[in-house]
């Protein structure tokens, strides 16, 4: 039990911003994994030696209640056998009390003393857990941190493949590079030219628009409207 306790209390002391900086620097969680997979062996353990120490405590409490019913029951029994003048039981049952007595004190005890034990195990058990649980997020997050800084260096060992290449000269890289410029000039001269057209033709319109009102206006004052 003491070593269980002393396995479960290193955990619960672990610091978790010194975990997460040694995964970091080894660039890998397998060092939370490790704790994790302790962690979780220690747990079942802890389960296991919760189960037996409370089943040891309803079979002490069940002894010392017996125990302590039949010396209550004994302490009555010898108040009546003096009341009765029966010395010498009175003295056999005084003998037994106290035996019966000492058993319950006994069990008692130990009941308390496991009671105890019991109560530290489920507290540790409650902890063990919900450190486990910080880990195991802490490990997540730390997973996506590394996937992007991995990421990251992906990307710029490709911006640096890229920055090589131009300084390389390849005709066929070259080449590409000046086909795709071509295709963008041919595309802002057909945009021009697109607009140069609309512009001419929005002229014409604006002076046939002119050019009508004004003949409109002349036939108005000529009366020649209906003609």
């Amino acid at each position: 039990m003491a070593s269980l306790f002393s396995k479960v209390q290193t955990l619960l002391s672990a610091n978790l911003h010194a975990l997460v900086d040694k995964a970091l620097k080894a660039n890998s969680v397998a060092v939370l994994d490790e704790y994790i997979r302790q962690a979780e062996n220690n747990l079942e353990d802890l389960q296991d030696a919760l189960i037996t120490v409370r089943g040891q405590v309803k079979t002490l409490e069940r002894k010392w209640k017996l125990y302590q019913a039949e010396a209550d029951q004994l302490d009555a029994d010898i108040d009546r056998l003096l009341r009765a003048g029966k010395e010498d039981l009175a003295m056999a049952a005084q003998t037994q009390y106290n035996s019966k007595a000492d058993m319950a004190e006994q069990y008692r005890e130990q009941f308390e003393k496991q009671r105890g034990e019991a109560d530290k195990l489920g507290d540790a058990r409650l902890k063990l857990e919900a450190k486990l649980t910080t880990i195991k997020q802490e490990r997540e997050h730390l997973l996506a941190l590394l996937e992007l800084a991995k990421s990251k260096e992906i990307a710029a060992k490709t911006i640096r493949s890229l920055d090589d290449l131009q300084g390389i000269g390849d005709s066929d890289i070259a080449r590409v590079g000046d086909t795709i410029r071509a295709r963008l000039d041919r595309a802002d001269a057909e945009m021009e030219t697109y607009s140069d057209r609309l512009d001419v033709r929005m002229d014409e319109v604006l002076d046939k628009s002119r050019l009508d009102g004004q003949l409109s206006e002349r036939r108005r004052r000529l009366g020649l409207e209906d003609q």
